[in-house]
């Protein structure tokens, strides 16, 4: 028995439900109440992050309810499966945030060995925090296999003092009262109600600019990023979702049809456009990577130095996600950046129709636009994020500029070992303005897992020190940083990079203008350093840190753990 619009013969499934051979197989499938045409049709990998660690998650299992609907109705079979995520609110500022980037491996993999394991046709994949979308779409990329990414939403903003707010408030509130502006009451007053429900965190964060990149990159339905997770309009489009994924099938469309360079450079534009998350210029390489491309944080970078900066989005700016869902969503910004000759509107998506086809009939909502601004017109000329390179980051590094006063800065060097220290020297008030604050061994390797480091900078933005002095980490930050902030340094410390070799005191000067970063160190003296330095133990010999530290590189190149798609001799999508 067959469906006649899908050709079982050349589908992975084929392995599972056709022949006498596969009686077994079958037999397992009727026990979980499928018939014998369901058993016959494509079956689709429906994947959520769902579970009860944040309220970025929770919403997703009601929409993967829809998406089968949608599979269904299309002449699919959908098989539901679920995934981990590690949530960065509740894992930052301790040992936690260890597990967070490598979360994003672990999405990946285990995606795709559920898939193989199962001979899935395709995927809907559905996430709802940081490090799940870009591992669901890594995942996607990997398998190659016909696939749409859904988004999960995001938050609606809480309410207090008649002004919205975001977690990023409550974060910058334990800075507030710790430096005594702030009293404990009031803080627990701002706790209560910073998070009203289900969705991720609301400002440009992580989440929300990956949540962007879906849309622009070509993997996600025109819209599907927008409506805040409590919306059911959401539902909506996770049915539309089931039935996309079905017309890719039918069409063999796969991902890495849709991801091309220029794909790729679509997404940066978003990214650097609404002043996102730095995050982007670590996720952006790994998924290209997945794809056999090479992308790396400089080409990244280069992107963004080209691109304007235009949607007025915390943390840089005044609005949340709701607001940019309310103008009109990302299809709106998606106009604006391709109106001035920003993007490749040619570039396939999942809708079988172009990215300029798609966004074609976008128009703004909100009457007054105060979130989107003209390309003619942009909040800066440059985008929100910037890679700086020197001879304290030979292989690169990554600032947010979106909401700085002023792009250089140039102070003497407080070392650190590890954010705990930091943060602790931090709640003391034991820096000076015009310090440069340095958190090493923080890296992919050194940490291991290359931590966040939002509890530190929103303590000093809270004491009101976030605009007189810099942090710079070989670890990373969160969406929600702001400040004069660089991640990302590679080579990182636990590998010699320079930043290991610092002293406190040595003289770094920041400039975001020109996109350098420097220590004013003769190459003689970093050479004497860099033969007097000796590796550090992290304490992580076991276990799945352990695991990511032997397999793990250079953040300028995503943070990799595998050779990626240039490499592949089998891919999945072709058994």
């Amino acid at each position: 028995m067959s469906n006649k619009k899908f050709d079982k013969s050349t589908l992975p499934s084929r392995h599972v439900t056709e022949g006498p051979e596969r009686a077994p197989h079958r037999s397992y499938l009727y026990a979980m109440g499928l018939t014998e045409e369901e058993i016959h049709q494509p079956l689709i990998g429906v994947c959520s992050c769902w579970n009860e660690a944040a309220p970025c998650n929770i919403a997703l299992m009601r929409q993967a309810q829809a998406v089968k609907q949608g599979v269904k109705a299309a002449g699919g079979t959908p098989r539901e499966f679920c995934t981990i995520t590690v949530t960065d609110g509740i894992a930052m500022g301790h040992q936690g945030m260890k597990s967070s980037l490598v979360s994003r491996e672990i999405i990946a993999d285990s995606v795709e060995v559920t898939i193989r394991g199962h001979s899935y046709d395709a995927l809907v994949g559905i996430a709802g925090c940081d490090k799940s979308l870009p591992g669901m779409m890594m995942s996607m990329l990997r398998l190659n296999i016909p696939s749409v990414f859904m988004y999960g939403g995001t938050i609606l903003p809480g309410r207090h003092k008649d002004r919205d707010v975001t977690v990023v408030d409550v974060f910058e509130g334990v800075g507030q009262h710790s430096a005594g502006n702030m009293s404990e009451k009031e803080l627990m007053e701002l706790e209560v109600v910073a998070c009203p429900g289900a969705g991720a965190c609301g400002g440009q964060f992580t989440a929300n600019t990956m949540a962007c990149v879906s849309e622009a990159i070509g993997l996600a339905l025109p819209y599907s990023a927008g409506a805040p997770a409590e919306y059911e309009s959401r539902d909506s489009y996770a049915v539309m979702s089931g039935k996309a994924v079905m017309n890719l099938i039918e069409k063999n469309i796969r991902p890495r049809d849709i991801c091309t360079e220029k794909a790729f450079q679509n997404a940066a534009v978003i990214v650097a456009a609404t002043g996102g998350s730095t995050n982007g210029g670590l996720h952006l390489p790994a998924m290209a990577h997945e794809a056999g491309i090479e992308f790396d944080l400089m080409r990244v970078a280069e992107v963004f130095k080209s691109t304007p900066y235009i949607a007025d989005l915390k943390p840089g700016g005044k609005y949340v996600a709701k607001d940019l869902y309310e103008t009109g969503g990302v299809p709106v910004l998606l106009k604006e950046l391709l109106r001035g000759g920003y993007l490749h509107g040619d570039c396939m998506t999942v809708t079988g129709k172009t990215l300029g086809d798609n966004i074609e009939n976008a128009e703004v909502a909100a009457p007054d636009n105060r979130v989107v601004y003209p390309v003619s017109n942009p909040i800066t000329e440059t985008g929100g994020v910037v890679g700086l390179k020197g001879n304290l980051a030979p292989e690169g590094a990554i600032v947010k500029v979106a909401g700085l006063k002023n792009l250089t800065f140039s102070g003497p060097a407080k070392c650190f070992d590890c954010e705990e220290d930091a943060f602790a020297a931090v709640e003391r008030r034991d820096y000076k303005d015009g310090d440069v604050i340095i958190i090493r061994y923080e890296g992919p390797k050194g940490g291991p897992g290359m931590r966040e480091m939002l509890s530190t900078t929103a303590a000093l933005y809270g004491q009101g020190a976030g605009d007189n002095v810099a942090l710079i980490t070989d670890g990373r930050f969160s969406g929600g940083t702001r400040g004069f902030c660089i991640g990302h340094i590679g080579p990182e410390a636990a590998v010699g990079g320079p930043l290991g070799l610092l002293n406190d005191g040595d003289i770094i000067t920041i400039d975001a203008i020109n996109g350098t970063l420097d220590v004013d160190i003769s190459d003689e003296e970093m050479a004497i350093r860099k033969a007097a330095w000796k590796p550090r133990k992290n304490g992580y010999y076991s276990g799945a840190l352990y695991k990511y530290e032997q397999l793990v590189g250079s953040a300028s190149k995503g943070a990799l753990t595998h050779p990626g798609g240039a490499a592949e001799e089998n891919c999945y999508a072709d058994i």
